[in-house]
Formats: C-alpha cells, sequence, structure tokens
C-alpha cells in the first residue's frame, strides 16, 4: 500500500512523495516523532520521565508494567502507545492536551505501521560511524547522490548558470569578493574544458580566500574585541583571528586546527603558533562587574568552554545538562561534568575584568617581527666575535682602556705559601698547581706615581677557577681575611705599614663585608657569594687614612690572606692598581676589563635589550594553560557554582565514541578524541557547516543540533561521503571546497524551472533541500559592505592587523556605555579594510552588521534577513554612497564618453555581466532625470559628492558625478547585486 506521506523534521516540513511501509526507517520517520512529541516526559531525563517509561531505547519501550507494555512489536494493537495516540480520552491522550502538541494522522499511521512491522530501533544516526557510499557511475560522485533523491522527488537537475554568474558564484563564495573585471574577461575568453577549474585554483590560493572562510569561524569562535557586561573593557585577541586567517589559506588540515586550538599549549615542545591557537577557547566574555564573586565567573567560563566546544565540534546541545540529564540526547549531567573538567584544569580564578587575563602570550605586530627578526640576526651576528675576542684574550691578555685614574701596578715579585702565582699579559696574577685549604699571597710592585691616596684589588674570573668564577673553592667563592699594605723606599729594607682608613666594595656576602678583610681578625674577611656559583667578578678599594708620598724606586707591598675555615676559598685570579686621588671610583658594574670586549659585550646587551623590549611590547592574547596540580571538578546541582554534588572525573559522552586508554587525560587526550576518524559526529558537523556556507542551508538544517532534536539529514548517503573523504583527504579544507563547487549540483542554475504544468522546482522545493538548483540567498550585510568596497576600487586588501573603527552612527557606543566608551572613527585606509576587521564591541555589535551573530555565545547557524533595514543601510549608510561616487568616478575617467560604457563597467563590477537592453532603457531615463535635478540644484549634487572621506575629484563635473554616482548607488542596490545567485 502506497500513501503521500509527510517526513517529519524539527519543525514539520510536508514533502510530497511516493512511500512504502516496507520502507519505515526508525531515524528517519520514528524518531522525529517521538523526540518532538514524547521524550520531553519519556525519554533520557530520569529527573523529568513520567511513569517510569522511556520510548527512546527498546528495552524501556516493551519492559511490561503491570501487565502492559508502551511496545509490543508486531503487535501494535496491544500497544499502550498506539492506544495512547489514537484515543479521543482526553484524560488517556497522549501527548495529554496541555502539551499543545498534536500528532498528524500519517504520523500515527507511521508509529502504528512501525510496530506491526517489528519496532526496530536503531541507535540515532548521528551517532553511527559513517560510511562512504559505493558509487555505480563515472559522474561527480555529489551529483550521482544528489540525482538519486532528486528521482525520488520526481524532478530533474536545472541546466548549467552562464559563465558570469557562475563564475561571481564561486568568487564570492571563497573569497566573499566579486571578480574584478579583468578576471571575468580572462574566464569568458577561455574556452577550455579546465577553464573553471584554474578559476577555482586560483580563488583557493588568493588571500580572500581565509578572510572569506575566517567570518563563520569567528561566530562560532564568539570572537570580540571587548569583554561584554558592563564596564565592556578591550582586549587583544586579534592575532588569534589573524591565526585564523592564516591556517585557512595555508590549508592546515582540520584535524591540527582543531587540536592545536583545543591543546595546542599541551602538545610535546609545543610551539608559539599552537600555543597562540588556544586563544579559541579564551574568547568567551568576561565578567567584570564587583558585586561578582570570582567562582561564580570561573564557572561560567568552563561552562562556556565546554558547551562551545560541543557544539563547534559535536554538533550537540551540551547545554541542556548544566542542570540535568538530557531530555533529549544520551548526555548525562554527570557527563557533562566529565567534559568540563578537561576545561577546568586553568589557573584562571575569574577575578577582575582584565582582557588580559593571565595565562597571555604576547604577540609582536608583523612590523615587530621584523625588527625581531633584523635584532636577532644582529645578536647572532656579535656572538662569535665576542667568542672569538675572549680566545684572543687568554692568549695575549686584554687591551685595556687608558684609566687616568687608577695606575695598574707591574708585580716584579709573587709569592704564596701553598700555590704558585703567575703574572699575566694583563699585569693580573694567577694562582695555580695544589689546591690548599688556606693560602696567603706576598705581592711586591714598583710605584709609578709620587702620591699614594687609594688602592684597588680587582677579583676576576677565570676558566681555571670552579665555573669559571673567582676561586677554586666548592662555590667559586673566595674569604679575603687579611688585607695588609706597606711601603718600601728606596734604600730601605724594612716595609713601612700603611694604615687603611676606609674600604668599599661592588658586593658584600652578607656580613662578609670589606672592613672586616683588614680588622685584624683571622676569622672574618670580605666574601662575594650570592646564592650561586659565582659569575660575576668584583673589586675593592681601599682608602689610606692619610696619603703617602712616594718616590719612583720605591715599592709598594701586599699581604693578602686566606685563613677562612672553609677549605680552599682562595683568590684565584686579581690584579693590583694604585691612585693619587683619594675618591678614586669603584667599578660597581664590574664585568670585562677588555676594551674591545667590553664594546662588544656592551653592544650584544642593548641588543638583548632592544629584543626583549620588542617581544613585550605586542598584543596579549589570553592563551590556554593547566595548572600543575589538578583541580578537582563537581557535579553542580541545577548548575549553581557553589553546590557542589559528586567528583567527577574527565570523560565524554559514552554513546559517541570511548575515550582510548592511551590517550592524555587532559585537553590534548580530549582533542585526539574529538578528531578520531572513528568519532561519528566531529567531521560530519564540519561538512555540513561548510556546505552551508556554499548553499545557504546545510545537509542537516538544523547545523547547531545533530541530536535527535536535530533534522535527519534529506540526503545522509551525501553527508556521509562528504565526512568519510575529508577524513581521507587528511583533514583537507581546500579540497572539499572544490569538491563542492566543482560539482554539477553547484553549478546549476540558482532560477526556478518547470517541473509541470503548475510546477517548479521552487514550489515543490522552496528551500532546495533536494538540490535541485543552485544556490541563491541575500547576501549578508558584512559581505554586501565588503563587495561594494571591491567593486568601487576602495577596497584595501591588508591582511591581519588590529581592529578599525569604520563608518558609524553617532553616540552608539555611549548609548550603550552610559557614556562610558566613545567611539573614534579612523581615518585613510582603515576606513576601508574587510568587515572581518572592525573592531567589535560586544555590548553593541557594528551597527553595520545588523543581520550577524551578536559573538555573546558559540552561533553556527547563520542569519538571514529581508528587512527594510537592508535597503536603507545600503542606500543611506557612508560606505555604499561613498562606494557609489568612487565606482562612478571610476566610470567616467576610465572609459570614453560613452554613457554605455560607463554603464558596462559599473555592471560588470556589481554584477559581473553587461546590462540587457530593458535594464540600459529604464536606467538610462533615471540617469536623465538625477542630471536635470542636480543641474537644477548644483549644492545637492556637491552635498552628495562630500559624503565619505575620500577627495572629491575637482576634474570631474560635479552634476555628471553626482548624477553616475546615483545611478551606481541603484545597481548597487538591485535585488541581483545583493543576492548571490
Amino acid at each position: 500500500m502506497k500513501l503521500k506521506s509527510i517526513l517529519v523534521s524539527t519543525i514539520t516540513t510536508l514533502i510530497w512523495t511516493e512511500f512504502s511501509w516496507s520502507e519505515i526507517n526508525f531515524n528517519k520517520d520514528i524518531k522525529p516523532i517521538l523526540s518532538e512529541n514524547c521524550y520531553f516526559c519519556h525519554g533520557p531525563d530520569k529527573n523529568k520521565r513520567k511513569a517510569k517509561l522511556r520510548l527512546d531505547n527498546f528495552t524501556d519501550a516493551t519492559t511490561s508494567r503491570d501487565g502492559v507494555s508502551a511496545i509490543v512489536p508486531n503487535k501494535p494493537e496491544q500497544s499502550e502507545l498506539i492506544y495512547r495516540v489514537f484515543t479521543d480520552d482526553p484524560d488517556e491522550i497522549m501527548p495529554p492536551p496541555d502539551a499543545k502538541l498534536n500528532l498528524t494522522k500519517a504520523q500515527k499511521d507511521v508509529l502504528k505501521e512501525w510496530i506491526k512491522s517489528g519496532a526496530e530501533y536503531e541507535k540515532h544516526w548521528a551517532f553511527i560511524k559513517p560510511e562512504k557510499p559505493k558509487f555505480l557511475t563515472e559522474q561527480h560522485p555529489i551529483d550521482e547522490l544528489v540525482a538519486k533523491t532528486l528521482k525520488q522527488s520526481q524532478m530533474d537537475p536545472s541546466p548549467q548558470a552562464g559563465p558570469e554568474t557562475l563564475m561571481r558564484r564561486v568568487s564570492l563564495d571563497l573569497t566573499g569578493l566579486p571578480p574584478d573585471t579583468e578576471q571575468i574577461r580572462s574566464f569568458i575568453t577561455d574556452k577550455s574544458p579546465e577553464s573553471y577549474d584554474k578559476l577555482v585554483d586560483r580563488l583557493l590560493n588568493s588571500q580572500a580566500y581565509g578572510e572569506k572562510m575566517t567570518w563563520a569561524w569567528l561566530d562560532a569562535a564568539r570572537y570580540a574585541d571587548s569583554n561584554g557586561y558592563q564596564g565592556d573593557g578591550e582586549r587583544t585577541m586579534w592575532p588569534w583571528r589573524d591565526w585564523v586567517i592564516k591556517s585557512f589559506n595555508e590549508n592546515l588540515p582540520f584535524d591540527k586546527f582543531t587540536v592545536w586550538q583545543i591543546a595546542g599549549d599541551l602538545l610535546p615542545e609545543s610551539t608559539f603558533e599552537q600555543k597562540l591557537a588556544t586563544g579559541f577557547l579564551r574568547n568567551h566574555p568576561i565578567n567584570g562587574e564587583g558585586g561578582r564573586i570570582k567562582e561564580e565567573n570561573r564557572i561560567d567560563y568552563i561552562m562556556d568552554m565546554t558547551e562551545t566546544t560541543g557544539t563547534v565540534w559535536l554538533g550537540l546541545t551540551f547545554n541542556c545538562s548544566r542542570c540535568h540529564d538530557h531530555k533529549f540526547d544520551p548526555i548525562t549531567q554527570k557527563e557533562y561534568y566529565q567534559m568540563s573538567a578537561y576545561f577546568n584544569q586553568t589557573p584562571i580564578d575569574g577575578g577582575g575584568g582584565n582582557g588580559q587575563q593571565a595565562p597571555t602570550l604576547t604577540v609582536p605586530s608583523k612590523e615587530q617581527i621584523a625588527e625581531i627578526d633584523k635584532t636577532t640576526k644582529e645578536i647572532e651576528s656579535i656572538g662569535p666575535k665576542i667568542k672569538e675576542r675572549e680566545i684572543q684574550v687568554l692568549k695575549e691578555g686584554p687591551k685595556i682602556k687608558d684609566d687616568q685614574v687608577w695606575t695598574i701596578l707591574s708585580p716584579i715579585e709573587t709569592n704564596a705559601k701553598e700555590q704558585k702565582l703567575t703574572v699575566q699579559k694583563d699585569n693580573s696574577i694567577l694562582a695555580s698547581g695544589k689546591n690548599p685549604k688556606n693560602d696567603t699571597y706576598t705581592i711586591k710592585a714598583r710605584v709609578d706615581i709620587a702620591e699614594i691616596h687609594s688602592l684597588r684589588l680587582e677579583a676576576l674570573m677565570d676558566p681555571s677557577m670552579t665555573g669559571g668564577g673567582l676561586a677554586r673553592s666548592d662555590s667559586g667563592n673566595f674569604v679575603l681575611t687579611g688585607v695588609e699594605i706597606s711601603l718600601i723606599r728606596e734604600g730601605s729594607k724594612d716595609p713601612e705599614p700603611l694604615t687603611i682608613g676606609s674600604a668599599e666594595a661592588t658586593f658584600e656576602q652578607g656580613s662578609h663585608n670589606i672592613s672586616t678583610s683588614y680588622d685584624g681578625n683571622p676569622a672574618t674577611g670580605w666574601a662575594v657569594h650570592e646564592g650561586r656559583t659565582v659569575d660575576r667578578e668584583h673589586e675593592a678599594v681601599f682608602r689610606l687614612k692619610e696619603k703617602v708620598t712616594a718616590g719612583k724606586k720605591s715599592m709598594i707591598q701586599f699581604v693578602l690572606r686566606h685563613d677562612s675555615p672553609h677549605p680552599s676559598h682562595n683568590l684565584g685570579r686579581f690584579r693590583l692598581s694604585v691612585s693619587e686621588k683619594s675618591d678614586a671610583p669603584i667599578n660597581k658594574d664590574k664585568k670585562i676589563i677588555d676594551t674591545q670586549l667590553a664594546e662588544l659585550t656592551k653592544k650584544r646587551k642593548e641588543l638583548n635589550d632592544r629584543l626583549n623590549k620588542l617581544k613585550s611590547s605586542g598584543p596579549k592574547v589570553m592563551v590556554m594553560e593547566d595548572r600543575d596540580k589538578p583541580r578537582a571538578t563537581y557535579i553542580l546541582d541545577k548548575g549553581s557554582y557553589e553546590k557542589r554534588g559528586e567528583e567527577v572525573s574527565m570523560g565524554t559522552p559514552a554513546a559517541l565514541l570511548n575515550m582510548p586508554d592511551d590517550y592524555p587525560k587532559n585537553r590534548l587526550g580530549l582533542a585526539k578524541w574529538i578528531v578520531s576518524p572513528d568519532n561519528p559526529l566531529t567531521a560530519r558537523v564540519l561538512v555540513n557547516r561548510f556546505w552551508q556556507q556554499v548553499f545557504g542551508i546545510g545537509l542537516v538544517k538544523t547545523s547547531e543540533d545533530f541530536g535527535t532534536q536535530g533534522e535527519t539529514p534529506m540526503n545522509q548517503e551525501l553527508l556521509d561521503y562528504l565526512a568519510t573523504t575529508f577524513i581521507e583527504s587528511g583533514w583537507d579544507v581546500k579540497n572539499l571546497m572544490r569538491l563542492i563547487v566543482t560539482s554539477d549540483t553547484y553549478k546549476q542554475t540558482s532560477k526556478a524551472t518547470k517541473v509541470s504544468e503548475n510546477d517548479t522546482n521552487y514550489s515543490l522545493d522552496p528551500e532546495n533541500r533536494f538540490l535541485s538548483r543552485g544556490p541563491r540567498f541575500r547576501m549578508p550585510s558584512w559581505m554586501l559592505r565588503d563587495n561594494a568596497l571591491a567593486a568601487s576600487g576602495l577596497l584595501v586588501p591588508k591582511i591581519g592587523g588590529s581592529p578599525v573603527n569604520t563608518y558609524q552612527p553617532e553616540g552608539v557606543w555611549e548609548e550603550a556605555s552610559f557614556g562610558k566608551k566613545r567611539y573614534s572613527r579612523d581615518n585613510g585606509e582603515k576606513l576601508y579594510r574587510r568587515g572581518l576587521y572592525t573592531f567589535w564591541r560586544r555590548i553593541i555589535a557594528p551597527p553595520a552588521f545588523f543581520d550577524n551573530s551578536n559573538r555573546q555565545t558559540c552561533t553556527v547557524k547563520p542569519f538571514r534577513t529581508n528587512t527594510p533595514m537592508h535597503a536603507l543601510y545600503m542606500l543611506n549608510d557612508v560606505p555604499f554612497v561613498e562606494a557609489s561616487r568612487s565606482l562612478a568616478e571610476m566610470a567616467m575617467t576610465a572609459t570614453d564618453n560613452n554613457d554605455l560604457d560607463k554603464l558596462e563597467l559599473i555592471f560588470r563590477r556589481l554584477l559581473a555581466r553587461s546590462p540587457i537592453a530593458t535594464e540600459q532603457e529604464i536606467i538610462f531615463k533615471s540617469l536623465n532625470r538625477s542630471r536635470e535635478a542636480f543641474k537644477k540644484d548644483p549644492g545637492a549634487a556637491t552635498a552628495l559628492l562630500s559624503i565619505g572621506e575620500k577627495p572629491i575629484n575637482d576634474k570631474l563635473n560635479p552634476v555628471e558625478h553626482a548624477a553616475w554616482t546615483a545611478t551606481s548607488l541603484a545597481v548597487m542596490n538591485l535585488d541581483e547585486a545583493v543576492t548571490k545567485q
């Protein structure tokens, strides 16, 4: 028996087709009825379940309760379900009257026949791993699968669209921009069979492709340039947005694109780029209101991450399980919090409203990156020079800059009780040989100055010391317990002791200060340990109590004692100097004595300081990071942050795919699970959205919901083919987009064609679900603006960068923020950037993009609107009027003084085709009316031409320019111009 059947979706859609009872399919025909009408009370949610009856699985539905079963396979007359849906008794009928749900006769009959045939249940179609269909022809795979459904619907495919239409369509779909006149001419004249494929490849390889693909991802990622909530502080997440553009343009495999955004920071030896990618999860709003509790905020952020991930990659309404088990899908409240546990490990505490809350990543701009590269190369080039000079200093001794204050002494006699003292080329003294516990040095040197008032001891680093330090002790430290200085005058053998009045040192270790080195107590002394192996040089300056007159033939003698109980704390390499000045300076930044080495080292320090400043001066992007100590996760009663219940560990919904044991127990494991080829949802959800970007509606209309409340796909074979092919290709997005746009299904004309005497493929299939024609829908507002700028030549094709403030009505920010946020419009090229770069204030989205998601939460389904706002916007807003003026100027300057040539250029730029005769006649009449009006009112012409920042071309006749501006604006507002068809 056959009858006209009703195919049920989330919103019941009548599509007449031949239907056989033997072809009843649980997922397509039965589950939508049960899900829509029964599962709320008899589904997965145990808290809302009535009569302890579940209809979402075979065992519960067929279990006898008091001798009654809801479903008795093969026996509808004994099935309580059938009795309840067919009865007229208001106390017995299901759904009950107060539910305001009614089953149609056809739905009731389908349920009855299904039970009669055995009441076979199936796992929800979306939770079954997709299988690649088998093909019977050499057709393009998409075309063969579409042909099946068209045949069943008794429709034929439409003819191919004309070359201009097709070129404009594919250009809009792959770049979001119209083709320019040269590209159109080239495509039309290329008659080779490969011309279209070459066009597709060129578009896929253009930089504009990444920008086009990124817009939908920003909606999904709830990207904005401010935090939202009261105060709505700014943030600098735009480098993450630029990374998304780059990823699409470079065709980063989508599994990597996914893993990096969820867990790039957890990858082994994660790169800067992989860490930056995790900004995806930090795009959530931040609540900085004074009365908010930190933990409440933190839990909100974790829930946002959980639900966004569930929507974007799994197409499931996870948010339904915050407070209870999902009413329609097999996702329990426990599983919701197990998923959230992956995101609950961040160090974020929920406090404050800073849009750069740690953890963050500083991301330099392109200009800064270039400067960083340049500086890095300079540092790299100076390194070998320093090394070369260090080796030379060791061999030859340093070149010392002349010092007018200090005179370096040239020792003529050196002696140590235990070690060997050797004078080096720089007049320093190196201790070597045995490494005794204690030692005493005696050094004699000639004095070449008439008076002595200050003396200097330099403790120098040497490779032969511990860690290249100052001594052969365990830490490279020394303890100088005694300093005795005396003068041996000419002709005298007895040293004349000199009294030290004061001293200072570059560093003193605690109580081991410099004054204890000459206090006569062997238990005290000067030391320089800083908690680590000594890694810098030091010096001490001793000032005599009274100046001493010396002769040129006099000698000075130093006795340096090392009697510390700490073994081997003897000076390893040192140098002595004298000065006539009582205030001779001490070198507090004592590092290197060699002049050339000092200059090279100073230069390297300056370059390193510059590099560090460059690296820290870029915008800070909030990224992900996990705490060292794991944080416990609890089921929250009704989702309330302070009502903790059972503690749970990390986990994923059991109905989908078991988490392999060898996956990491963190976000990286979750990410790998999401993109596992065995995950039944991910590839389907993603290819459905890419299809949606092209055709305006997904193969599953409910692109945000692949659960039981979502739509069963009209062509599951096609969806599964695309999903399996996507995985097999290595998650190649460009390959997927190429596959879609090179099909004959895509190339069809979008015009309605006759199917019968009374019907067209539009009347039978208004939403084009059977794909009987090409895609046609009004472009979103952001694309309309981009197209106007591109067609007029105003568009600045710069990729990436900080957000810009374009034309906007006055007072919008001020009114939304109670005057706290004031809008300051940018100038110059920033006004003509693509909409992708417009500053997005979360509390009040850019007014120009009125039909877009507000970016408060994750959105994966586009908005469509045909409201009068479109006409008001495009006929009056500054960007469109200015673009029309620029396009008119282009037509007037790029063509001869011929109205038809001017109109031809305008049509080509906006519609990719020439005007037909009827259009010419209508438009020229309008043009002449405008000319007459502006001749009578030249001030109106000037006013029109003054709209926008672009300077007026004073070489053009203002009346003529204004008339053509009005004409360009009219063409820009044609239905064809605002529609992708």
